[in-house]
């Protein structure tokens, strides 16, 4: 039986603020509702986010188009890169990133290695593939942890897929059972 997760990068985020509670820019809400018209086609059944209100944010349209409200998985939050909730500059990202991709457990003091943060998606994700068994299910994340939970089944998806990804986008799962079978990019820049 066939299940499909559709993997949502949130849309664009104001650069400063609080990581859980910043929302989305102009853009960022544009592009949701983009999301909301290619998902609209898919036949979407169940939409779950991460807590952060730019992941639900950019899901939120699909939710009401099928009359269901978002369901919160705390555990599909941002890596966390260092103590507290302010943002890293995109300057201070990019290196903390390559040592993260090839260090699987280093993490900053606060921080969270990309192992545990992988653990802790992985763990949500096959749960919601038992759960929703032959049903097609929206999942608004975040990069880092888009690119775990999609590397968990192919190496390919790596630190140099997460760099070419955009906010947002949307991958296309297709599992048999537990296995990964397929992948399809369903964001058009």
């Amino acid at each position: 039986m066939k299940t499909f997760i559709y993997i949502v990068r949130h849309g664009d985020s104001p650069k400063d603020g609080n990581e859980r509670t910043r929302e989305l820019t102009e853009k960022g809400r544009l592009d949701a509702q983009r999301i909301t018209d290619i998902l609209q086609k898919e036949g979407i059944d169940t939409v779950i986010s991460s807590p952060y209100s730019r992941s639900i944010l950019t899901v939120q349209n699909v939710a009401e188009q099928i009359e269901k409200e978002v369901i919160v998985f705390e555990d599909l939050k941002e890596q966390i890169f260092s103590a507290g909730d302010k943002r890293i500059s995109d300057k201070e990202l990019f290196p903390l990133l390559e040592k993260s991709f090839s260090d699987p457990i280093y993490a900053l003091e606060g921080g969270e290695s990309n192992a545990a943060c992988q653990q802790r998606a992985i763990k949500v994700l096959k749960e919601l593939i038992n759960t929703y068994q032959g049903q097609k299910v929206v999942i608004g994340t975040h990069g880092a942890v888009m690119t775990l939970m999609m590397g968990f089944y192919d190496s390919k998806y790596d630190l140099n897929f997460l760099l070419h990804t955009t906010k947002p986008d949307i991958y296309r799962m297709e599992f048999d059972g537990q296995e990964l079978v397929d992948v399809k990019r369903l964001w058009k820049v």
